[in-house]
Formats: C-alpha cells, sequence, structure tokens
C-alpha cells in the first residue's frame, strides 16, 4: 500500500486526471497512441510518485518533472524523433487538460 499523498490536493488530482486519460488511450486508442501513451506512462508513473510525496509539489513542478525525464529519454535516443514528438505532443495535450 502506498502512503498518502503529501502534495497539495489540485496536484494529487491532475496527476489523477493525466493517469485516467493515459489509462483510457491504453484502453481504447489505436496501436500507434497506445505504444505512444504507454511510453509517456512509464516516465509518468515514475515521476509522478515521487512528486505526490512532496508537500511543496506544483504542477509547475510535475511538467518540469516529466519534460526533463522524457528530454534525458530522448537524447540517449530511446525513440526515434517521430516516436518523440509524438510522446511530447501527448504531454503537453494532457498536462494542458489537467
Amino acid at each position: 500500500m502506498l502512503p498518502p499523498a503529501a502534495a497539495p490536493q489540485h496536484v494529487v488530482n491532475a496527476i489523477t486526471t493525466i493517469e485516467n486519460a493515459l489509462d483510457d488511450v491504453v484502453n481504447h486508442g489505436s496501436d500507434d497512441e497506445l505504444f505512444i501513451a504507454s511510453y509517456l506512462q512509464g516516465h509518468f508513473a515514475v515521476e509522478a510518485r515521487q512528486l505526490e510525496m512532496e508537500e511543496e509539489a506544483s504542477l509547475a513542478m510535475l511538467d518540469e518533472k516529466i519534460k526533463d525525464s522524457l528530454h534525458r529519454a530522448f537524447t540517449n535516443k530511446e525513440l526515434e524523433s517521430d516516436d518523440a514528438e509524438q510522446v511530447k505532443a501527448l504531454w503537453d495535450r494532457l498536462f494542458a487538460k489537467a
């Protein structure tokens, strides 16, 4: 069982909203959308869980942590450039809706 989140409720709510949106893509998306969402979900799960434990967490911190994580991965050539662009675009859309 995970410890309770220490982050402000609006941050926890945004994380939940993004998780649900990613799950929805996994359940209803095309193969390409599934690949992109699953890749982002891996980064999101790690960064969001850590941020939830920080009392000073903010949405700006969430955005920064995800973008930093993706930047490191893309610098290491983990994805083709087209896929990397799609992952970044998906993150931007999900973050804007949260």
